[in-house]
């Protein structure tokens, strides 16, 4: 009787271990040096506890990559700036330090690094017209629509 019982909890043991590993596949990122070709937000001004919306364009030789940042707000008073980066450093905004930035991506993010050397994420979205000053970003969006 112990033999059966210990090969049960060995066996509930092993699938609560296999679990994870089997339903936890990451995506292949593929790396590129890329160049900004736009960029744009939607600014929540004049909102308590809301957020901004920032858009990418990257130009990452192949393919034209469109990725956002939501970022959580504090604008009540001051409409231009976000009061919870006094709070908070992790709210504010990734900003390229130039044009031509290095950039790894997969089905669903862009991952790039920020000026203090922290990886930052942006989720790619087709669906917003946004960008005004390159007409590759929009004819992307029009592409994927």
């Amino acid at each position: 009787m112990k033999f059966r019982c210990s090969r049960a909890v060995a066996f509930v043991a092993l699938i609560a271990f296999a679990a994870p590993v089997s339903f936890g596949k990451k995506a292949d990122r593929k790396t590129a040096s890329a160049t900004v070709l736009d960029r744009n937000s939607y600014i929540c001004s004049n909102c308590f506890f809301g957020t901004s919306d920032y858009y990418y364009c990257f130009d990452a030789g192949d393919k034209i990559l469109i990725g956002y940042q939501k970022v959580p707000s504090l604008g009540w008073k001051e409409h231009e700036t976000n009061l919870l980066t006094r709070v908070h450093k992790g709210y504010e905004p990734w900003s390229p330090a130039s044009d031509k930035v290095d950039i790894s991506y997969d089905d669903k993010s862009i991952y790039v690094t920020g000026a203090d050397g922290k990886e930052a994420r942006l989720h790619q979205n087709y669906q917003t017209d946004i960008f005004l000053h390159s007409a590759q970003c929009r004819a992307a969006i029009h592409k994927a629509q």
